[in-house]
């Protein structure tokens, strides 16, 4: 099931809060013995996070968990940094927050209470790097001050009568972030020697990749080889976002003209990475961006513009 991108969290009894958890999305699947985790985009990551394959197989037979897959630092916050680059020995922690089936039984059609009521009693006999991923029932403006105030990602908001509909974004479950990230597209990237100078990143609107910005910060020399080697056999002739050339830079220099694709190098949109930003304008450009992670469990065509509520809030 997957969650709407709001600018405002609903507010009301019907409704619980949950920190979104900076990591990797995944369903965990015990069938005839053998445990499977799966990413949203249906990859294996059993191979990837053995430590916690392990730690699943304490699961019942015919069982399904909903979660989160995360690296914490020193101070118990997610990491995502840290999750990019675990190795077999990296301690990490699947927060689950869903229970799709029981030792057979299909929790889906009943309500989010109850299908958590029933998760939060399982854990506890799983091995601690199983988790349970806590729901807060406070005021939505309370929930926003708290997660601003420590830095983290954003808040799920989820109808506590919401069945779990697979694949589904109905709004029963809404997500809100916190400050400037997310994910966007790869089409294109401005060269530097065997390297690159930037990367031109944008979303889409239906069928069409829209650009958003160039991202210069934020790579290290080992990262830029990695990336560079993985978007070479991507390179096409045509630019594949529709909204390009741009008639000036804009008032922040964030535009790409016709004489600044004279130096770009084009690639199949087949690759996301996740973007922190300063700001959003209103032409939807990204101020000050900054690459965080190649994000290989995002579906390039799911990936939309989500505006974050720092942007919006002041008008609501």
């Amino acid at each position: 099931m997957l969650a709407l991108a709001v600018s405002r969290l609903p507010s009301g009894d019907d409704w619980e809060y949950e920190l979104k958890l900076d990591g990797y999305r995944a369903l965990a699947v015990k069938h005839s013995g053998e445990v499977t985790l799966y990413s949203r985009n249906e990859k294996r990551f059993n191979k990837r996070y053995p430590a916690l394959v392990q730690a699943l197989t304490s699961l019942p037979d015919e069982s399904i968990l909903d979660g989160e897959i995360v690296a914490l630092d020193e101070s118990g916050r997610p990491n995502f940094h840290g999750l990019q680059n675990a190795t077999v020995d990296t301690p990490l922690t699947f927060f689950a927050f869903d229970l799709l089936m029981w030792e057979g039984e299909d929790m889906r059609e009943r309500h989010l209470d109850e299908r958590r009521e029933s998760l939060r009693r399982a854990v506890p006999g799983l091995p601690g790097v199983i988790r349970f991923s806590e729901s807060f029932q406070v005021r939505a403006e309370e929930m926003v001050a708290a997660v601003t105030k420590q830095g983290l990602e954003g808040i799920v908001a989820k109808r506590r009568d919401s069945r779990y509909e697979s694949g589904k974004r109905t709004g029963a479950w809404v997500k809100l972030r916190i400050g400037g990230r997310q994910e966007f597209v790869i089409g294109g990237y401005a060269p530097h020697g065997s390297s690159f100078d930037s990367l031109i990143v944008g979303y889409y609107e239906g069928k069409k990749l829209m650009y958003a910005a160039r991202v210069r910060a934020g790579f290290a020399p080992p990262l830029r080889t990695e990336i560079v080697t993985r978007l070479k056999p991507l390179n096409i002739a045509s630019c594949p976002f529709v909204n390009l050339p741009e008639q000036k830079k804009g008032r922040w220099g964030e535009g790409l003209t016709k004489e600044d694709m004279k130096k770009c190098i084009w690639v199949k949109p087949k690759l996301v990475a996740e973007i922190g930003y300063a700001e959003l304008t209103p032409a939807n450009r990204l101020r000050h961006s900054k690459f965080i992670a190649l994000r290989d469990d995002k579906e390039p065509r799911q990936v939309s513009l989500e505006k974050p509520w720092a942007n919006i809030w002041r008008s609501c």
